[in-house]
């Protein structure tokens, strides 16, 4: 007797891209969780201190799973990405000889803290709204403020708000103006976004210390 056709569930995949999609399918299930709003903010405060992955990777599923909370997850990641600028200062201030010095060894760009106390010298705000708004490691910045006298809290807050806000609204804006649409552009092409994501990371690191 002829067996039907079996489907292969592409969350299913091996490899690393299975891996990414089941990812993935979970993030978009945290959309529809009490807890997605927690697991967002926790990223995004993170990251500007010391954890590796950007929050946008939460936040584009989520505001793709739910359009009309776009602006809202948006807020949540500004808003926790600023925090976590905070303690990133605190780490340049108090902690650099310990936790601050380690996280950068760790990213391989310890030897870059020089070079960027003389950009802040140069423009402290204006820096601190590039690195928010790029893939440049805006951990990078945050620790290295807290290391110069002249980037005080108010400077890195007023200056992380406009760049990092600038750069998660607009991600949720264009979502929240596409709509549902952008879920199965993003569900057909999610392997080519995510390869692009990385190469973006990566490259944000290669600026870092190539132009500083």
């Amino acid at each position: 007797m002829t067996q039907p056709p079996t489907t292969t569930d592409p969350t299913e995949a091996r490899g690393f891209f299975g891996w990414l999609r089941r990812l993935k399918r979970r993030v978009e299930l945290l959309a529809e969780s009490p807890y997605a709003s927690w697991w967002l903010f926790g990223v995004a405060f993170v990251e500007s201190s010391f954890f590796i992955i950007p929050p946008d990777v939460l936040l584009l599923p989520l505001a793709a799973a739910a359009p009309r909370r776009a602006l809202r997850f948006a807020l949540i990641c500004t808003i926790g990405s600023v925090l976590g600028a905070v303690l990133g200062w605190y780490i340049g201030y108090l902690f650099y000889d310990t936790i601050g010095e380690w996280i950068l060894q760790t990213l391989h760009i310890s030897d870059k803290v020089n070079t960027v106390l003389i950009k802040y010298q140069e423009n402290a705000v204006g820096w601190i709204m590039v690195a928010g708004f790029t893939p440049i490691p805006y951990k990078v910045f945050t620790i290295v403020a807290g290391l110069n006298e002249t980037v005080g809290l108010p400077t890195l807050l007023g200056a992380s708000i406009v760049g990092r806000g600038a750069r998660f609204f607009l991600v949720a804006g264009i979502v929240r103006i596409v709509g549902p649409k952008v879920m199965p552009w993003v569900d057909r092409y999610f392997d080519i976004l995510a390869v692009a994501f990385a190469a973006l990371l990566i490259i944000g690191f290669i600026v870092v210390k190539a132009l500083f």
